[in-house]
């Protein structure tokens, strides 16, 4: 069936501004999309429903020409293979270890200190699996994505910005304040914390992580898991910012 919108896709995990990221894509003029729609594009059904589910509750914008969607989870993949992805702008980021790790617990303990990820060793393990399949999905598609450090959505807001915007196409630049959607801050699409409805970029942000303790064992195995993949993305990457 005919796709009328391109494809935009970030890649990335837990914890790592995605859903900052996502509100300033999907506030675009041309852009739908801004949150973790939690499913695969395996195939031309998969792509309609994305739309459908998208319209349920936020309108398509009537001069747009892209969807947005982020892959957080490795439960959820993409079929370049398609004719439809063909021309699909993919972005992969990756965040430090150790603040992500420690993110990732706090948030979780939030919702109960008995789920897998509120504990040291299970958030290690996602964000060690998902450095993993980003790695692989970099081999098996090289020069087919952008990547750029996660980091940079603070400490180079407008830097970044200008770059997503050279790399996806579109005329209009990507603005550090945005829009308030069906589901934002809704808890299973993104960020759930009041920082989200601010509308714009704080300057310096930084989340308060010293009540978390994460082993050195565990760290160390991160950072070096961090540095390997880091290096691979970037030598497979089209360009990196």
């Amino acid at each position: 069936m005919n796709q009328p919108y391109s494809r935009i896709f970030l890649l990335s995990h837990m914890r790592a501004y995605s859903s900052l990221l996502g509100h300033i894509i999907g506030s675009h003029p041309h852009i739908n999309g801004y949150y973790e729609m939690h499913q695969s594009y395996l195939s031309d059904a998969d792509l309609a429903q994305q739309i459908a589910d998208y319209s349920q509750h936020d309108s398509l914008k009537p001069d747009s020409h892209y969807q947005f969607d982020k892959l957080l989870h490795n439960d959820y993949r993409l079929n370049l293979s398609l004719p439809a992805l063909q021309d699909a702008v993919i972005f992969i980021a990756l965040r430090q270890p150790e603040p992500t790790i420690k993110s990732i617990i706090k948030l979780f303990r939030q919702k109960s200190t008995d789920d897998l990820y509120a504990q040291p060793t299970g958030a290690t393990n996602y964000y060690l699996e998902r450095l993993q399949t980003l790695s692989d999905f970099a081999q098996q598609h090289p020069q087919r994505y952008y990547y750029f450090d996660t980091e940079k959505v603070c400490t180079d807001t407008d830097g970044l910005l200008s770059q997503l915007q050279q790399w996806i196409g579109v005329a209009e630049p990507l603005s550090r304040e945005y829009g308030s959607f069906a589901k934002t801050g809704v808890a299973g699409a993104g960020d759930t914390s009041p920082l989200i409805h601010t509308g714009k970029i704080l300057p310096n942000f930084q989340e308060a992580l010293d009540d978390v303790e994460l082993d050195a064992a565990l760290l160390q195995q991160a950072e070096q898991a961090y540095q390997s993949s880091r290096a691979l993305l970037l030598q497979y990457a089209k360009q990196h910012g």
